[in-house]
């Protein structure tokens, strides 16, 4: 590659950093082993292609160097992510937060269309991101607008079933001035006029989120009542997992009224994976308890038994008939794989394995790792694609994309967390050169810096896709849910499983909160005796009441909400 007089270059930037160029040390930095994203236009001459460099990015100061490593990098991203959230969506700090403002369509800056449509989705999914951004920064608009967002849930969106004591949560409400319009069922067109089982499971992502933090009672009630809901109706005791949709009358998986959609009796990645990155793992965390533990196992288990179809595609199967044959002819998926499901099943089996170990689930999350880079991954530009042909036709040497090259933000959330807690947890060479690789892609490209955020899709090149629903940064797609919890579980890998160093998590919890004043205060799911807790705060003062290993507070016997601050610290 030639470098030309007018080639320039930066150093990858943050959210709310200002430009770093470095131009002028273009020469000095290009060392041995520096990582580098060089944009270049070919040119023909003396019979070759001579590839002229325009610009350039560096993840960091020199090789091995990547900003994003940085103690309090992801930590700095999600306080501006959350802060752009809340200045879309209530004009914060102008006006008060109030969930009644919200909105599910966002412009490019964050305007609001015409569209008075609320999702309890992507309202649960935003609140997801306020009470996670609140857990690494203490600063108390975050817990107000997570604290909020629940109780407007709560009040609107939920449906409390009398006659069968079960909670199940409408699609939406259609505002219209002082009026709402409950919708019941989807209206999305995959699942339209059904009740989908991944909208009932990411209403409760936000919420569990919360009761983290504050150990809220009531919401503890609406996810007990929720999984309820879906063991009672969602889940196959016959073979196993659970269906995909219910219909909006009988509540029936296999009600011909499912067949418009193409969903009848049907099971598929969303339905048996997504309860634990959703809100199960959360669960488990805030309570501690087997039973949830055990449903994780069982997630597990059935995706390790069901998914692998290695002998004919190096994906995994995502979609499967009742009993567990193969879907290939469903709607848009056909016989298609999403890149990021099977990173995000690699990275959550890294998860559940470190409470229930399992050379299965080992096995699984490994082999995906090593597969994945080839026929997911952008070797030469870095990032990961979208959607892929599973299976080579005749003559084909790589797996075709279905409708473009283009780049999605939460497939690359899945890499990053897939690869990170792969070294984390296991330390190999490679899953680091991934890792870094796809957070510095990531970092350098997918960063709003003019508006906040951050963008939807990137082109193949990096370069920001603004043209219909990727234009938004709120959609049924997109609200502040994938890259905040990116945020969120980077810095604690980062800081805790690779780089050994500590890191300070805060809480607010209700009085009436927790059983037996219990706080479990461990981050994420990691290796059992990796981290322990070093300090506790109450309200500002010094607090001993706490047990290091366990990863738990017991809290004071206090009549007001108390503000804790705690220290983890990695046993090196």
């Amino acid at each position: 590659m030639y470098l030309t007089p007018t080639t320039y270059a930066r150093i990858a930037e943050n959210l709310e950093d200002s430009y770093q160029d470095c131009t002028s040390r273009i020469r000095e930095m290009l060392q041995p082993g520096q990582q580098v994203y060089a944009y270049c236009i070919f040119y023909p001459q003396a019979g070759e292609l001579r590839a002229e460099v325009k610009s350039m990015v560096f993840p960091g100061e020199g090789p091995g160097v990547y900003r994003h490593e940085e103690p309090d990098w992801w930590i700095k991203q999600i306080r501006s992510i959350a802060n752009s959230y809340l200045r879309w969506q209530f004009n914060y700090p102008n006006q008060s937060i109030d969930y009644r403002n919200y909105r599910t369509i966002l412009h490019l800056a964050g305007g609001k269309k015409g569209d008075y449509l609320q999702e309890t989705d992507t309202i649960s999914r935003m609140v997801y991101g306020m009470a996670s951004a609140y857990m690494l920064t203490g600063e108390e608009s975050f817990l107000e607008a997570a604290e909020k967002g629940t109780e407007y849930l709560r009040a609107h969106m939920r449906f409390m079933d009398a006659d069968e004591d079960l909670i199940y949560w409408y699609h939406g409400v259609q505002v219209s001035g002082d009026r709402e319009h409950k919708l019941l069922t989807s209206e999305f067109g995959d699942d339209y006029d059904s009740l989908p089982m991944y909208e009932q499971i990411y209403a409760l992502a936000g919420p569990t989120q919360t009761y983290r933090l504050t150990g809220d009672p009531r919401i503890l009630y609406d996810i007990e009542k929720t999984i309820e809901l879906f063991d009672k109706y969602y889940k196959d005791n016959d073979q196993g997992g659970y269906f995909s949709h219910i219909d909006p009358i009988g509540l029936d998986p296999r009600s011909p009224l499912l067949d418009k959609g193409n969903n009848r009796a049907r099971k598929n990645w969303n339905s048996v994976g997504d309860h634990a990155p959703a809100y199960l793992i959360n669960l488990w965390l805030a309570t501690g308890e087997d039973k949830y533990a055990d449903f994780l196992a069982d997630t597990a288990d059935t995706i390790v038994k069901h998914f692998p179809d290695y002998e004919h595609s190096p994906f995994v199967q995502e979609r499967f008939h009742e009993d567990w044959s193969h879907d290939s002819a469903w709607n848009w998926q056909q016989d298609r794989a999403v890149v990021g499901h099977n990173l995000k099943i690699a990275w959550n089996l890294m998860r559940i394995h470190s409470i229930r170990p399992s050379a299965g689930y080992l096995e699984l999350a490994e082999k995906i790792a090593q597969l994945m880079p080839k026929v997911g991954s952008d070797q030469i530009r870095g990032g990961w694609y979208d959607v892929v042909e599973r299976a080579l036709a005749p003559g084909e040497e790589m797996h075709r994309f279905v409708w473009h090259d283009r780049k999605a933000w939460w497939q690359q959330e899945q890499a990053i967390l897939a690869y990170l807690i792969l070294q984390g947890c296991l330390d190999k060479a490679d899953y680091q050169k991934h890792g870094r690789e796809a957070a510095a892609f990531y970092n350098a490209f997918f960063l709003d810096h003019d508006d906040g955020g951050v963008y939807f899709n990137v082109l193949a090149n990096g370069l920001p896709y603004l043209l219909g629903n990727e234009r938004l940064k709120g959609s049924h797609s997109m609200s502040a849910y994938h890259s905040t919890e990116l945020c969120f579980l980077s810095a604690t890998y980062i800081n805790l499983l690779i780089n050994k160093q500590p890191m300070c998590l805060y809480f607010k919890p209700r009085p009436d909160g927790f059983p037996g004043r219990i706080l479990r205060v461990s981050p994420d799911i990691l290796p059992k005796g990796s981290i322990r807790l070093t300090a506790v705060e109450i309200d500002g003062k010094p607090y001993s009441a706490f047990d290091a290993e366990a990863l738990t507070v017991q809290l004071p016997d206090s009549r007001q909400d108390v503000r804790v601050k705690v220290t983890l610290t990695p046993v090196k």
